[in-house]
This record gives C-alpha cells, structure tokens and sequence, in this order.
C-alpha cells in the first residue's frame, strides 16, 4: 500500500465548512458506534455496520443521512478498531492499562472508501458528491501526482483538517519495492540524547531538538493565547486566531521531526546490508521528569519505525535488540563497567580500552544482532518473528525473506567487531 498526499485548495470558506460538517457527523457515528457497543453486551463488528443504517432512517439525526453510506460504514470500522485493540491488550498477559475505547471529542477527519467523491480525468481535482455537497477542490500534491495510478488502485480517501488547511490523502494499492545494491556494510546504532545516533563506526548524527529550538516564540504566541481567553464565555474571533498560531507552530515542529527520521533512516538503509538496533520502551523512559521533554523531542519511536519501514522496502535485515547493559558492558572483553548518565566515557579497568560511550554501546547492540543472527541461521533460536519492543533474550525481529544468503554478513560481522579493529588506548 502507498499512501499519497495531497492538499485541498481554491475552496470557498462554505465549501471548508461543508467539509467540518462531514467530520463532525463522522465523529457522532464513531461515538454512537461506541455508546451502543457499552450498552450491549457482546455486540460485533457486523451489529455496529447495521447501527450506521439505523443512524441514517433515524428522524431525530437527519444529518447523519448526508454522510455517504461507505463513510458511515468507515466510522464503524474505527470504533470496531478500538473495541478488538481493548480485547487483544485484555488478553494478554502484561500489567497496565488495557485501552478502553472512549468517545472523540475533537476528530479531525473523515474517511470515504470507493464512492463519495469523482476524480477529474487529469487527477487534478476532487469533487464531493454525498449530501453535504462540498464541491469540488484542487489537488496540490508536492510528491507524486494521482496520474500514475488508476482509479481502481484508490481503495481509500480520507480527508484530513489541519492547522494550515486541509489534506485528502489516498490510500493506493500498490506494492512497493525497490532496489538495493548489496554494500557489504553492517552496522549497530545507539539513539540517544547528545547525538541522536551513533552506530558501530563511530559515526554521529546531531539531535535537532526541534522543541527546544521553538519554544522561545512558542512560549510566547501561549502567553497571547492564554490572556486571549475567556472562562465561563464565548471565546472572541481573536482568540481562535491565536489558537492556530499556535497550532501551526506545533505543526511546524512535528513535521521537522518527521522529515529528520525519514531522511535518517532512509540513508542509514540504503548504506547498509544488516542494521541492528536497541528496542526502547519510550513509555517508560518518559516517566522520568527532567528527560521527558528531551526524549519525546528526540522522536526515537517515530525513527525506527520508518527504519523498520524502510528495511521491508529495500529488502535488508533489521534486528532489534534488547537494551539491557550495551551501555555498562566493555565491547572488547565484556567487563561491565558500571557508569552513570553524566559519564560519557567508557574507560575499561581491565583491557585498558577508552570509547566514547555511545560508540561503546553501538558496538555492543551490533555484537548481539549478530549473535541472534547467527543463532537464528543456525537453528537454535525456535521463535524468528517478535515484538521488537519485547525485552526477552531471545527476541529476534528479522524483514527480510532471504535468510539463507546472509551468513557472509555473520562473517563479516564477527571479524569487523573483532578485538583487533577496536582501538585500545593506555589509561593516563
């Protein structure tokens, strides 16, 4: 599947409002959807699609009768979504909150699957055709344009409000690959808060600390707001002026994050032949209070999820392993050396090795990823496919299907992590 962005634009501020309509109404079925699964008990996927037509022949909410049938039947999906996410997460076996679903106060979309809307021969334009008659809009596209697919391929449209406007992406069915030269590189990389990264080579690549970098005029477009509103009355034309300033200023540093991890990613990839990788639990590192802010800065959830993205596309492995000591453990005789957070030199007492501590660790996460390779290729390790979150030993997350090609990279791995290659440097 590929998902295809494009923006809505040259509309008229009736048609914009026809759209916040369509949502709004899509919003009310998801909640109903949900409120009818809370009332009775054991209802399925197939008694929430029947509830949409109910909704629609429903006098008291004739507005409901407007949304295109397949939107409604979209919503019910997204409420059944949630409902069979709370099941699963109640049978497993980890400790915590479970999900339950609740009600959306604040959506921001509508999903539309086949009918609902015609495209323009050029695929230039979109027009609306369900009951609130929105009109038809340009499509500003700065990646691909909709010409080289056909319509058939367009399985889903979703129409997305943001801060700066409005977005309608497709959803295309079309699989995607492409081609990787074999570089006969390997690596392992440590994320962290200093550098964003260091892998196995001793490369580095900065932390933007996008946040940080606004939070001067993000501070002070708050300060605005806040003295803008009105408790208990009906907040002024200006107010919500100054709330999507400060929206689009969000907007802004969210979308510098994801363009930063995509790039990084994709490079890191398209370099190398095998990349492992430490599985953080981001929910719990951002429990600690002084480092939260920095660590949600640093989006290292949203890295490796592309990276894993990218490794499906291009073919490579991609192994994540547990973090547990890569840190505190020497990579050249596996003294473990315990250090604190401020300590950002790894000085071995007994093999006299001093590495930067970052570059200490990615050496270690590369070391392990090729020890479960190997065990993998070996036939020793029974489960091959894990949560690359799980923290178990013996966690193995590998994307590629061409397993038994890659025992030159196990070669090549043991002998590049060899203790020959490490600089060793006398303690002064």
């Amino acid at each position: 599947m590929l998902v295809v962005e494009a923006k809505l634009k040259n509309g008229t501020p009736e048609q914009y409002h026809q759209l916040d309509e369509a949502i709004r109404t899509s919003q009310f079925v998801r909640n109903s959807c949900v409120r009818y699964w809370r009332s009775n008990q054991g209802k399925t996927r197939n008694d929430l699609q029947k509830l949409c037509a109910v909704l629609a022949n429903n006098k008291e909410t004739p507005w409901v009768n407007k949304l295109n049938s397949q939107a409604r039947q979209s919503d019910a999906d997204r409420a059944w979504q949630s409902i069979s996410r709370f099941y699963h997460n109640c049978r497993c076996s980890d400790t915590g909150k479970k999900g339950f679903p609740r009600f959306k106060k604040h959506s921001r979309s509508v999903e539309y699957k086949l009918t609902g809307y015609k495209l323009s021969d050029n695929r230039r334009k979109i027009r609306f055709t369900d009951g609130f008659k929105a009109g038809e809009f340009d499509l500003w596209c700065s990646q691909k344009t909709l010409v080289y697919y056909s319509e058939q391929q367009i399985k889903r449209v979703r129409v997305v409000r943001r801060a700066d406007g409005y977005y309608c992406q497709f959803l295309i069915d079309i699989e995607r690959k492409e081609y990787h030269k074999p570089t006969g590189q390997i690596t392992g990389i440590d994320l962290g808060l200093k550098e964003f990264y260091t892998d196995a080579q001793g490369n580095t690549v900065e932390n933007p600390r996008y946040l940080r970098k606004s939070e001067k005029r993000l501070k002070k477009a708050q300060r605005r707001l806040s003295k803008r509103f009105r408790q208990g009355k009906k907040q002024s034309k200006n107010y919500h002026k100054q709330r999507i300033k400060v929206a689009r200023l969000h907007l802004k540093v969210s979308r510098q994050r994801k363009d930063k991890a995509i790039k990084d990613a994709l490079a890191l990839v398209q370099c190398n032949d095998l990349v492992v990788y430490e599985a953080l639990k981001v929910r719990n590192l951002v429990k600690n209070r002084k480092l939260s802010k920095s660590i949600s800065d640093a989006s290292w959830y949203q890295f490796t999820e592309w990276l894993n993205y990218f490794a499906k596309i291009y073919r490579i492995v991609c192994i994540a392993v547990p973090p547990h000591f890569t840190s505190q453990d020497c990579s050249v005789c596996g003294t473990r050396v315990q250090k604190s957070l401020s300590t950002r030199t790894h000085q071995c007492p007994n093999c006299k090795t001093i590495l930067d501590r970052d570059h200490n660790a990615a050496i270690n996460i590369l070391k392990k990823g090729l020890k479960y390779l190997g065990n993998h290729l070996n036939g020793t390790v029974g489960q091959t496919e894990t949560d690359p979150n799980a923290l178990g030993e013996s966690g193995l997350w590998i994307f590629s299907g061409d397993i038994e090609n890659l025992s030159c990279l196990v070669e090549q791995g043991i002998s590049n992590s060899d203790r020959s290659r490490i600089p060793r440097h006398s303690v002064a």
